[in-house]
C-alpha cells in the first residue's frame, strides 16, 4: 500500500484537531504544528469537510473541528475521502476485475489484501492516533522485528 502525501497531511492534521477536541484550530494552526504547506492543507481540509469529517467555521474565531468525536472516526475514512477506495487494480475494485488461466487467483489476493488493510485502517480511530493508544492486534503486528525491515516491497 502507498500512501499519498495527501492522506498522510490529511492524518497528521485529523490527528491535531482529535487533540484540540471542539476548539476551532485554524489552518495556520495545523500547519505548523504539522510542518505541512499550508495552501496545500487548505486544500485538504476542503476535501475533508466535503466528506462530513471536519467542520469549519470562517472569522476570528473561525477555523476547523471535528464533524463527529475523534472514536467514530476510522483513518478509513480519512483515506477515502482524500484518495478514494482503499485498494484498486488498474482503478477498478478488486472485486471487479477478473484474470483468466493461472492468473485467477490474483483477483482473490487483492481481495485479501484490502480485508487485511481494512483489518487495521477501519479499527484505528483519530482518538487511539491523539492518545498514542493503538489497539492490542495493531500493535502486536507493531512489535514483529520484520515489520520494521525495509528493502521489501510492502
Amino acid at each position: 500500500m502507498r500512501l499519498s502525501a495527501r492522506v498522510d497531511y490529511a492524518l497528521r492534521a485529523a490527528a491535531e484537531l482529535a487533540v484540540a477536541g471542539s476548539h476551532p484550530v485554524t489552518a495556520v494552526q495545523l500547519a505548523e504544528a504539522q510542518q505541512i504547506p499550508p495552501k496545500f492543507l487548505e486544500n485538504i481540509l476542503g476535501q475533508l469537510r466535503r466528506s462530513g469529517l471536519v467542520r469549519s467555521q470562517r472569522g476570528p474565531e473561525g477555523g476547523y473541528w471535528l464533524a463527529r468525536p475523534a472514536e467514530q472516526i476510522a483513518l478509513a475514512d480519512i483515506i477515502r475521502a482524500i484518495d478514494g477506495p482503499l485498494l484498486g487494480v488498474r482503478g477498478e475494485r478488486p472485486e471487479h476485475v477478473g484474470y483468466e488461466g493461472p492468473a485467477r487467483s490474483l483477483q482473490e489476493v487483492w481481495i485479501a489484501l484490502r480485508a487485511s488493510e481494512r483489518a487495521i485502517l477501519e479499527r484505528v480511530t483519530l482518538a487511539h492516533i491523539a492518545e498514542g493508544k493503538l489497539p492490542d492486534p495493531v500493535r502486536a503486528l507493531t512489535e514483529d522485528p520484520s515489520a520494521w525491515e525495509s528493502g521489501s516491497l510492502i
